[in-house]
């Protein structure tokens, strides 16, 4: 590519199937580089987004996951726009959400976040993490062929959290429903349509867990729902239900949609390749390295947005107060200063987890363990419950002429289905 300014990379469909050789155009240019349609500050270089994921202090997270749709509701001038981002940042969509704070509210939020997600709590989801990824094979694996996104991807993803938070069993089959199904699907975060986003698309989340919280409050129980209840902010003060509402619908939305499109990617890796699907087949200690490498090169997030405050500096280029800057992790994981040959997959490469697919700084995904150890059980258990795993090619075409959907967001990157077959063990 050699006009990166003839395509709009947040409108438009002609950079949802490849955007990688636009990542490298804008890199080869300057890897901090402004795009002229929306005024954008398109950051390419890993030492770069390391920096401005560092700096709390000088750029803000309101608009973390919008970036330049609907944009601010306010012109930004001035060289201290601190004070415009309090006075509105609540009438940005997803205002309430974790990565759209700042600290110090963040910083409550995301201890709060991490008193629900303790090592001994992962370990007891992980336990139903091996019986689910049996159960949801189970309901295809005799077919001997499947769509992987919707018969296990998505299910398994949302079921685990259910589990980590506490979901009562009777009430899972509603969230799969309404979640995964009906009208509270949120997949349209970021897209390329220009869609106009609803300030709380998570409201189905919301009045689920308002109705938890509130009932284990006033009757505590021994469960996980009550612990969640009763967590407390680093201080010991009591959140409001509210507070505790939105971090688990946090947890909810954003680990459910990483989750599958990081699955999906690693299973089509391994259907592509039958060398390195036998290689991990014979040695199950390399999956782990693999599912690095998987999320280097298809970061399921395409890149976070934030706001300077005030005037800055990045990889030399000077920044106004009020530019909105993309991180586009995807690429960070391709910089070739940072990996060597960045474009090939490399399962064995030594330092694929440096990647920034789960961001970096105060804002690294704290679901980071969960969503490496989904992708581990459900790959151990694919590899072990099947002879060998294969692209679909009825649906897909043969190797010479693939053809795959892509989510149509500039926020999200992962297939919009997977058709698989293999062979039953």
């Amino acid at each position: 590519m050699t006009d990166v300014d003839g395509v709009d990379f947040f409108h438009g469909d002609e950079l949802i199937a490849d955007p990688y050789p636009y990542f490298e155009a804008l890199r080869a240019e300057c890897p901090v580089r402004r795009e002229v349609h929306h005024d954008v500050v398109m950051i390419t270089g890993y030492d770069e987004a390391v920096a401005v994921y560092n700096d709390a202090e000088r750029f803000s997270s309101c608009t973390a996951v919008t970036g330049p749709y609907p944009g601010f509701p306010v012109p930004l001038e001035g060289d201290d726009i601190s004070d415009l981002i309090a006075a509105h940042r609540d009438e940005l969509p997803m205002s309430d959400q974790l990565p759209t704070l700042d600290p110090p509210v963040h910083t409550d939020h995301r201890a709060l976040l991490m008193r629900l997600i303790t090592p001994k709590r992962l370990k007891e989801n992980e336990g139903f993490m091996w019986r689910l990824a049996d159960r949801q094979l189970d309901t295809f694996l005799a077919d001997g062929r499947c769509e992987y996104v919707g018969q296990f991807a998505g299910p398994f993803a949302m079921l685990v959290i259910a589990d980590l938070l506490g979901v009562p069993e009777e009430d899972q089959p509603k969230f799969e429903e309404a979640l995964l199904h009906g009208p509270h699907h949120t997949g349209s975060l970021g897209s390329t349509k220009a869609d106009s986003l609803t300030k709380t698309p998570l409201q189905y989340l919301y009045d689920q867990f308002t109705s938890y919280v509130e009932d284990r409050r006033r009757e505590p129980r021994d469960d996980v729902l009550t612990g969640l209840a009763t967590a407390t902010f680093p201080d010991g003060s009591t959140p409001e239900v509210i507070d505790v509402v939105r971090v688990a619908a946090n947890l909810f939305a954003a680990g459910q949609e990483t989750t599958v499109r990081l699955l999906s990617s690693a299973v089509k890796l391994l259907a592509e390749d039958r060398d390195l699907q036998q290689q991990l087949r014979t040695d199950r200690s390399l999956i782990s390295n693999f599912i690095e490498e998987c999320l280097r090169m298809e970061s399921p997030v395409k890149g976070d947005f934030r706001l300077s405050k005030v005037p800055t500096t990045v990889g030399g280029v000077d920044l106004p107060a009020g530019t909105t800057v993309m991180l586009i992790n995807a690429a960070t994981n391709r910089d070739p200063r940072h990996f060597d040959d960045p474009a090939t997959f490399k399962p064995d490469r030594g330092n694929a987890r440096s990647h920034l697919s789960f961001g970096f700084g105060i804002h690294t995904c704290p679901g980071a363990p969960l969503a490496r150890a989904e992708a581990r059980v459900s790959l151990e258990r694919l590899l072990e419950r099947t002879r060998d795993i294969r692209i679909d090619e009825d649906e897909h075409g043969p190797p010479d002429a693939r053809h795959y959907r892509y989510v149509p967001t500039f926020i999200l990157r992962g297939l919009t289905k997977l058709h698989i077959e293999f062979t039953p063990t």
